[in-house]
């Protein structure tokens, strides 16, 4: 039996189309979303010309406790981090990496490249 999702999953889960739009425009190919493992989840993995690009999307409904690229912490950092070297063993790709977050909070959506490193 399946369970309904919850309307921030619902967002979530908008918020992750609007980013593969965005990003697909920029010329980035999706390879995999919703990667996950027993390390963590990965939002977007894509490819930027010769770089695997680890993508966390963050949304926000409004700014008041920060904006949505400010919940991607240090230890959130950590996970995605684990994550992308549990999938990079997975699939055996020695390529150069980045780490991108994709924010979107009151609807303006910002992205930012190389957002942390490992």
């Amino acid at each position: 039996m399946f369970k309904e999702r919850t309307s921030k999953q619902k967002s979530g889960d908008q918020a992750e189309k609007q980013a593969r739009r965005y990003l697909e425009k920029q010329g980035l190919k999706l390879l995999i979303s919703n990667y996950r493992c027993k390390c963590g989840e990965i939002d977007l993995i894509m490819q930027h010309d010769q770089i695997l690009v680890f993508i966390e999307v963050r949304c926000r409904a409004n700014s008041r406790y920060g904006s949505a690229a400010e919940t991607v912490d240090h230890r959130k950092q950590h996970k995605i981090i684990k994550a992308a070297q549990f999938y990079l063993q997975q699939y055996r790709h020695e390529v150069a990496c980045r780490f991108d977050v994709v924010a979107l909070t009151s609807g303006e959506l910002s992205w930012i490249p190389d957002a942390f490193t490992l």
